[in-house]
């Protein structure tokens, strides 16, 4: 039998084109503008399936959704928002929608959403405390950082491991707490450590705890960071700097559960979620034999890579405000930034991500006296971050390396890494390869995201460019200016 979509939305040119497609490819659609109606088709035994928004002129679909849930639990409702923020794809998570598209969406992907909901029904719990939409964890409204609190919201309530990957200060730690405070572990504890920041020979004692005697100075029982984080999450950070034999341990915790401490003989049942995190590439450093195949792929379970600050670039005013109300709640002066003081800030490349913007925001708000912003202040302390050349927009400096030196000296280093050995074969295609994604990227990124203009800047076909694109995993920027 076909299935009867039912959709809820007060715009009248959205209920025109989702009628349509809904038609289209097969379904019977009743629409309607308001949640009265469309609660009086739920009650009656109606519809297989719910499109709503969540504003509507009568109720909010997030207050709609609990009765829907309990009155007929097996129905698939999917909530649409102009309000794309993290805590509305987070709350229609948990209020039990069994998916979020914020606005504007892709027709080919909510057909392809009702087609996987009518085949497995889902149902998700509701427990997200209401004061929890007091704090906004994340900030952004952009394509990319839509695309991560989706993901976030269906992880909630699992178990699964998280591999977080992206340049340093676009937020990794931040986003691995966000997935412990909403999620399933919330009542547990959260627990970091950076691989980079511990001396190579302490690390396993930090991860497993040791027993006393276990090594020089070990004068009493110590306990890990698995053992502080029983019943939460361990999120470790920079893995791609933890040693060979702590790798081997870790491996172990991921397949069968247990650990012993430096110095111990007893095996320890552990519960904790492991997310971990990297800004370095992980397959380069299996090819250099650096990091075990094995372990990268049981970490990797549900990849997740976060975008740099450039390439959502829209999201900046949203940053700027949310870090001027830290700010202010810190007791520093309130700022007012000028129209042309942000689209400064929005065309710069931000190296150091979202860390170097909040730096800067502080920075102004501390140091400043005047109340407004201006392009000129900002022009003078970008400028001064890098007092010894300026940064272009690509975030290049003038006077650094020429490329056929920076490839020459890395590839110095790389080499050096192996002492007396050889890396391993087809060095070639590695080393091209590793080129190609920072290329293309620069790129896109110099374009705004304009693949024809960034296929002839390349000098590439428009049709090579988007099979390396894909090829090569390369986040594209998207913005309302591109052709």
């Amino acid at each position: 039998m076909t299935a009867t979509i039912l959709v809820a939305d007060d715009d009248a040119a959205i209920r025109t084109v989702l009628n349509q497609a809904l038609t289209r490819a097969g379904y019977d659609v009743r629409i309607t503008s308001n949640a009265a109606t469309l609660w009086r088709w739920i009650s009656a035994g109606d519809g297989d399936l719910v499109v709503t928004d969540v504003v509507m002129p009568d109720e909010n679909a997030f207050d709609l959704l609990p009765r829907i849930k309990k009155a007929r639990p097996d129905l698939p409702v999917l909530v649409m928002s102009a309000q794309n923020t993290f805590m509305t794809a987070i709350k229609a998570s948990e209020k039990g929608a069994y998916d979020y598209l914020p606005k504007p969406f892709d027709l080919t992907e909510l057909i392809a959403i009702i087609g996987r909901a009518l085949a497995e029904p889902k149902k998700k719990p509701a427990k997200l405390d209401d004061d929890a939409q007091d704090g906004m964890p994340l900030v952004g409204r952009s394509a990319a950082m839509q695309e991560i609190y989706r993901v976030l919201a269906r992880l909630m309530q699992t178990d699964l491991t998280l591999m977080i990957t992206g340049e340093s200060g676009t937020g990794k730690e931040l986003v691995a707490r966000a997935l412990h405070d909403y999620g399933k572990r919330r009542n547990g504890p959260f627990v970091a450590i950076n691989m980079a920041a511990i001396p190579r020979d302490l690390i396993e004692s930090e991860l497993f705890g040791h027993e006393k005697g276990a090594f020089t100075g070990a004068q009493n029982r110590s306990t890990g960071r698995f053992e502080q984080a029983e019943g939460g999450t361990l999120f470790l950070d920079e893995i791609g700097d933890m040693p060979m034999d702590a790798q081997t341990r870790l491996l172990r915790v991921l397949q069968q559960g247990e650990y012993t401490t430096v110095g111990g003989r007893t095996p320890i049942r552990t519960d904790v979620r492991i997310v971990a995190a990297t800004n370095k590439d992980l397959k380069v450093l299996i090819n250099q034999g650096l990091f075990r195949e094995d372990l990268y792929y049981r970490l990797n379970v549900v990849p997740l890579r976060l975008p740099p600050l450039r390439d959502r670039a829209e999201d900046i005013p949203d940053l700027v405000r949310h870090f001027m109300q830290m700010g202010e709640k810190e007791g520093l002066d309130t700022k007012r930034f000028d129209n042309e003081a942000l689209e400064v800030m929005k065309a710069y490349a931000w190296p150091g991500n979202v860390r170097e913007l909040e730096n800067l925001i502080r920075r102004l708000m501390a140091l400043y006296p005047q109340d407004v912003i201006t392009r000129e202040i900002i022009d003078t302390e970008l400028r001064s971050d890098v007092p010894d050349s300026p940064i272009d927009k690509m975030g290049v400096r003038s006077g650094s390396l020429t490329i056929s030196q920076a490839v020459e000296e890395n590839m110095r280093s790389y080499f050096a890494g192996f002492g007396d050995n050889l890396p391993p074969p087809g060095l070639y295609d590695r080393v091209l390869t590793e080129m190609e994604y920072p290329l293309i990227l620069a790129a896109l990124t110099a374009t705004r995201g304009n693949q024809i203009k960034a296929a002839d800047l390349l000098g590439l076909n428009r049709n090579t460019l988007r099979k390396k694109i894909r090829e090569l995993g390369v986040s594209v920027y998207r913005s309302s200016r591109t052709s």
